[in-house]
């Protein structure tokens, strides 16, 4: 099945393809015989009741500085030319974000959008996840710093975190005695329009926050990610590091709580982070982690999504 696809994502210049989960889907489609495009999700434009993007035909390879290959640039209408849109820009999860997911959302009468545009805006990866509430640690969602130190107050020590933030950009340990809730309150109020979330502390993130990656549903594999010394966020983009792990009795039951609805919505390549047993986040975004799980277990993800990608098309035809 030779596939044309086109990938919506960041600069394939800045992109580091020792750990770059799009890059290793790039890599697997093309060892696939797919057709490769790449543009940028600031170039979508609508038309006459079709969607356009100005996109190149890009080969790619696994070779450092000289990682990929443009052709000549090309005007895809995206329903009628493509079999399958990636979207794999990173967040921020913003109205650029929102408006992109209302344009593909147009297409995917005719051509499969991974993740599901609508699915994806429908499920912010801080706020889908208050769906499951039952796995997750003490939260509150709130702008007010009444709520915030009596949260606090409760919890001893929390994290503070803005709602559509990625790679751990903005998170905030507030110890027990920390003095600067109020001005932290004051400054997210200041920055961010929405709520923020604040979240119990778990003093078990130092043994790591697990990624557990979910192929249309179901369990693929996990990386466990370690902290650096004097930080709290295990995020691989701040300095965390990837250790092998295998996935617990509880990581199961969360797994086999959340697939069926995750397959259900569209939502073919998803992260769940999940620290000591608790369910922090669901990435549907632009998940990550694929490359580090292959590299300790000796796995191939990129073909597990894949296979359910080409699943899905022949499941349309």
């Amino acid at each position: 099945m030779g596939l044309t696809v086109a990938v919506q994502m960041d600069p394939m210049e800045g992109i580091n393809i020792a750990g770059d989960s799009t890059f290793a889907l790039m890599l697997s489609a093309q060892a696939r015989g797919h057709t490769l495009y790449h543009y940028a999700a600031g170039d979508l434009s609508y038309r006459d009741g079709r969607v356009y993007a100005p996109a190149r035909p890009v080969t790619v390879r696994r070779v450092a500085g000289d990682h990929f290959a443009f052709g000549e640039p090309k005007l895809l209408d995206l329903g009628a030319d493509t079999d399958v849109v990636l979207m794999r820009q990173d967040p921020p999860f913003d109205l650029a974000y929102i408006t992109a997911t209302h344009l593909l959302e147009r297409i995917q009468h005719e051509t499969l959008v991974v993740n599901d545009p609508a699915a994806v805006r429908n499920a912010p990866e801080k706020l889908f996840v208050l769906d499951y509430a039952q796995f997750m640690p003490p939260t509150l969602i709130t702008r007010r710093l009444d709520e915030t130190r009596a949260f606090h107050e409760a919890h001893g020590e929390v994290v503070v975190k803005p709602l559509y933030g990625n790679a751990g950009s903005a998170v905030f340990h507030v110890g027990r005695k920390d003095a600067n809730l109020a001005a932290l309150t004051e400054l997210f109020g200041q920055v961010w329009r929405e709520p923020f979330m604040v979240q119990a502390f778990l003093p078990d993130v130092a043994l790591g926050d697990k990624r557990i990656v979910l192929v249309d549903g179901k369990p693929a594999g996990a990386v466990n990610r370690l902290p650096k010394k004097g930080e709290i966020r295990s995020n691989l983009a701040v300095g965390g590091s990837g250790a092998q792990t295998e996935l617990t009795a509880r990581e199961l039951e969360i797994c086999e709580a959340l697939g069926p609805e995750l397959a259900k919505r569209g939502l073919v390549f998803v992260g769940i982070d999940v620290i000591a047993g608790y369910l922090t986040e669901i990435n549907v975004t632009s998940p990550t982690g694929i490359v580090a799980i292959d590299k300790f277990n000796g796995t191939d993800t990129p073909a597990l999504i894949w296979d359910a990608i080409e699943a899905r098309i022949k499941a349309r035809a």
